[in-house]
């Protein structure tokens, strides 16, 4: 299961992500302390699970825890996929898929994924599921997501022996995971770009990149929030450049200067700390926010899910087939 660890920003943080605007000349996102964060979409059930999977938009897991090519001189990906244009593995690039508000989704990072659920879209882990799997959620009508955590090492995983043990930081409070130092895409970059082939290669339609705001943590690294917005800007690049959307997660200080680099959202808990009104820019700019709630009963956000146009239900931690949606 995947879920983000919320933390409190230090000060310097804080002072850093708001000084960014004047560093980079673009638009900044916090992320909390101990509690998770996936996305989703508000509405009813049944109107969103009609939506289809295919729509597209013009514009641009865990529990609480205690505790290829260059990139341009931007780090910036561009916004927008040219289905004529190469793909990091030299053929035709095919269109991005480009998610709408309000379309229903099931998150599953438990296991082999369960295909039970009716709705068009399914984020489900990378290394768990097969081809297989995914094509049988093609056969199905289905978009799939691609869970791959890109911001801490984990020992389970079979290319772990490929992190050289000088990026790797503190523990981040669940068993067998350390934070990443993202200011290394020397060594980042390359380990990166082979677990995006990897869902490439699988059929994925996108990726769901985890733990994307480790300058809001206690990593063991100085990392700043102009670190965080140069390394998620080059996971961006890396699933653009495979014909792969990619989905911001959590990170809502920086929304504002991401929003263009990211095709969707995906947001935990937001509704329990106040915050859903921060993903507004990504349904502004035509692109789905998946939200899900762990705690807070759906009689508690699913108006607002519905008014803001998120895509949210309510899940259990474990992020097993279980799901509520509004």
């Amino acid at each position: 299961m995947r879920k983000t660890a919320r933390t409190t920003l230090t000060g310097a943080a804080v002072l850093a992500a708001l000084a960014l605007p004047a560093l980079t000349g673009c638009s900044g996102t916090d992320r909390g302390e101990g509690a998770p964060r996936p996305s989703g979409t508000g509405g009813s059930g049944g109107a969103h699970d009609t939506g289809g999977a295919g729509g597209t938009a013009s514009g641009s897991a865990r529990p609480p825890a205690p505790g290829s090519s260059p990139p341009s001189a931007s780090g910036r990906p561009s916004p927008t996929s040219a289905s004529g244009s190469p793909s990091a593995s030299g053929g035709p690039r095919k269109a991005l898929w480009r998610p709408r508000p309000g379309l229903a989704w099931q998150w599953q990072l438990d296991g082999r994924v369960d295909p039970s659920a009716d709705v068009p879209v399914y984020d489900i882990d990378g290394f768990e599921n097969s081809a297989a799997d995914v094509a049988r959620l093609h056969r199905a009508g289905r978009k799939v997501i691609c869970y791959v955590n890109v911001g801490s090492w984990e020992d389970f995983r079979p290319d772990k022996d490929a992190f050289p043990r000088s990026v790797l930081g503190a523990a981040n409070g669940w068993k067998g995971e350390r934070w990443l130092d993202i200011r290394r895409p020397d060594v980042l970059r390359p380990i990166m770009e082979r677990r995006f082939d990897m869902c490439r290669d699988k059929g994925f339609d996108a990726v769901e990149p985890d733990l994307v705001e480790g300058y809001g943590n206690r990593t063991g690294f100085p990392l700043t929030a102009r670190d965080q917005l140069r390394y998620n800007r080059m996971i961006a690049a890396i699933a653009h450049e495979r014909g792969l959307s990619v989905g911001l997660k959590n990170d809502l200080p920086q929304i504002p200067e991401l929003v263009g680099d990211f095709d969707f959202a995906v947001n935990e808990e937001c509704a329990q700390y106040d915050e859903c009104g921060r993903l507004t820019p990504f349904i502004e700019a035509g692109k789905a926010v998946f939200h899900v709630e762990y705690a807070e009963p759906t009689s508690s956000f699913c108006s607002q899910s519905r008014r803001l146009r998120l895509s949210s239900m309510l899940k259990k931690p474990e992020l097993g087939a279980w799901r509520k949606p509004c």
